[in-house]
C-alpha cells in the first residue's frame, strides 16, 4: 500500500509550499536515519489563570494519516472534534495533565516538560524520537527529542498531539464549569478574560485556580492582609 500523507491543498505536494503547514518531512528525515518510531509532543493552557496543563503525545501511522491536520488554534471547534476523534481512531495517544499543585510546584515550565516526559513514557509502543513543540527539550523525556518552534505548523505529529491536548483540556474545563459555574470556565477555559477576572474578584479564587498566576496570586495576598487586619 502507498503511503498515505497530508498535502498541502493548494499544491497538491507532500511537503507544504508555505511555511506554517504541517508535512511529514520531520518524521520522514528521523525515519531515513534508522528511527522506527516517532511521537509528536504538545501542550495546551501554559497560559490560563485556572486548570491543568495537558498534554498529548501521538505516534501517528504514517500509511493513514488524517486528512487535514494543522495547528489547532488555526482549526475550528467543530474541525478540532472531528480531527480527534480522526486520530484517536488511527494513531498511538498518551495525554497526561499537570494540575494547578503541580504548576505551582514545578513552575509553569517545569510542570510542562514534565508533563511532556510522562506523556511519551505512556504511549503504548515506546518510540525512538520525539519531536517537541517549543523551545526545550524534556530532560526527562524517555528517547532522544528535537525542539521544533511553531512545530504544531510544521510538523503533522505535533500538530496531531496539539488537537488532543486541546479538545481534552476544552472538555476538562466543562467539567469544572460544573463544579465551579460562578467562572464560567467553559466559554472562556480559564484564560485571564475581562469576565472571569471579574467573577475571580467577587467570588475570590477556587481550587482550579493556579495560586502562583499574578492576578490570582495578588488576591490571595489581599485576602491574607484582610484576615490580618481583622
Amino acid at each position: 500500500m502507498a503511503r498515505r500523507r497530508p498535502t498541502d491543498p493548494a499544491t497538491g505536494t507532500l511537503f507544504a509550499a508555505e511555511a506554517g503547514f504541517p508535512d511529514f518531512s520531520h518524521e520522514e528525515m528521523l525515519l531515513a536515519r534508522g528511527a522506527r518510531f516517532v511521537a509528536g509532543v504538545d501542550e495546551a493552557g501554559r497560559g490560563p489563570l485556572a486548570g491543568p496543563v495537558v498534554v498529548a503525545a501521538v505516534r501517528l501511522d504514517p500509511d493513514n494519516i488524517p486528512e487535514g491536520l494543522n495547528d489547532s488554534k488555526k482549526l475550528s471547534a467543530e474541525r478540532r472534534d472531528a480531527l480527534y476523534n480522526a486520530i484517536m481512531a488511527c494513531a498511538e495517544v498518551a495525554v497526561v495533565s499537570a494540575p494547578p499543585d503541580e504548576i505551582v510546584l514545578r513552575n509553569i515550565r517545569g510542570a510542562t516538560l514534565a508533563a511532556m516526559a510522562r506523556a511519551v513514557a505512556a504511549l503504548p509502543c515506546p518510540v525512538d524520537r520525539a519531536l517537541v513543540d517549543g523551545r526545550d527539550v524534556p530532560p526527562e523525556l524517555p528517547c532522544p527529542g528535537i525542539a521544533l518552534i511553531g512545530g504544531d505548523g510544521r510538523s503533522v505529529s505535533i500538530a496531531a498531539a496539539s488537537i488532543i491536548a486541546k479538545v481534552t483540556r476544552d472538555r476538562m474545563c466543562t467539567i469544572m464549569d460544573c463544579d465551579a459555574p460562578q467562572f464560567g470556565f467553559s466559554g472562556h477555559k480559564g484564560y485571564g478574560t475581562a469576565a472571569h477576572l471579574a467573577a475571580l474578584n467577587l467570588h475570590g479564587p477556587s481550587r482550579h485556580h493556579r495560586r502562583d498566576f499574578a492576578p490570582v496570586a495578588a488576591l490571595l495576598v489581599r485576602e491574607t492582609v484582610i484576615e490580618t487586619v481583622d
